[in-house]
């Protein structure tokens, strides 16, 4: 107080300030630009008159705008991208190329339908039991025959204490299914014992195949025709059926 009475502090009229209304006060109020404006680069409208580029057009007017920042990310992005692929793939050869992906990819699914075949095939029983000749279930039945079956029919299926399997009369019918339920559930009544338990159905079908490729092998020493004689319809109507390709050759070379 004492030093305000040496010093007086200078009267200072207050200067009245005109009043605003709302639309004049928001627009003389420091707007920050918006994340979306910066990631834009979006100028406004008030600054236009300094983007203007000194050349016109017929009246037409540039604006000298900046390229937008999210198109530089973009681009300068696929830039580092490109270069980190060709250094993985080409280079340095850590990844796969397309042609060793189709490669392993088919690798893969060769053991995955193996895998489905040897599955599937052991889901076999003598209603969905197929004919099929091709050489390796043949060979794979020849082993199984002569494994288990020669004693009682012979090595060429002519016949021993067991009936003549090379001809055409059958005692528990002579089609694909009959000859599997028989291997299957065997016919102990007459000595022939059920192969289910040693045998699993991919094996039964196999020697179910081979047993049938040997009719009209006419073997030496062939015991006497016993049972009913049977004749086939078509053993190919019973077969496994392969697809193929449903556009020939000749359908392409005239296109």
């Amino acid at each position: 107080m004492y030093q305000e009475q040496l010093n007086p502090t200078p009267y200072i009229e207050t200067v009245k300030e005109p009043v605003l209304d709302y639309d004049t006060w928001l627009k003389q109020q420091p707007v920050k630009p918006s994340i979306w404006t910066k990631l834009l680069s979006l100028r406004p409208i008030e600054e236009e008159k300094d983007l203007v580029i000194d050349h016109t057009y017929d009246g037409i007017k540039e604006l000298n705008n900046p390229v937008p920042a999210w198109f530089n990310f973009l681009f300068y992005g696929t830039m580092i991208f490109a270069a980190a692929y060709l250094f993985y793939y080409h280079i340095g050869g850590y990844g796969d190329l397309q042609d060793q992906e189709y490669e392993n990819e088919m690798a893969k699914a060769k053991i995955e339908k193996a895998a489905y075949l040897e599955k599937s095939a052991n889901t076999i029983d003598e209603n969905s039991v197929k004919f099929d000749d091709t050489p390796a279930v043949l060979e794979d039945g020849k082993t199984i025959f002569n494994t288990n079956c020669v004693v009682c029919h012979g090595d060429k299926g002519q016949g021993i204490i067991g009936p003549n399997l090379a001809d055409d009369y059958w005692l528990h019918g002579g089609n694909i299914n009959s000859v599997f339920k028989t291997i299957k559930y065997g016919v102990p009544e007459k000595g022939m014992i059920s192969w289910e338990k040693n045998l699993n159905p991919k094996q039964i079908s196999a020697v179910t195949n081979f047993i049938l490729s040997l009719k009209g092998t006419n073997p030496a020493g062939a015991k006497a025709p016993q049972g009913e004689k049977y004749e086939a319809k078509n053993p190919k109507d019973n077969e496994m059926k392969v697809l193929k390709d449903s556009v020939n050759k000749a359908d392409v070379t005239k296109k």
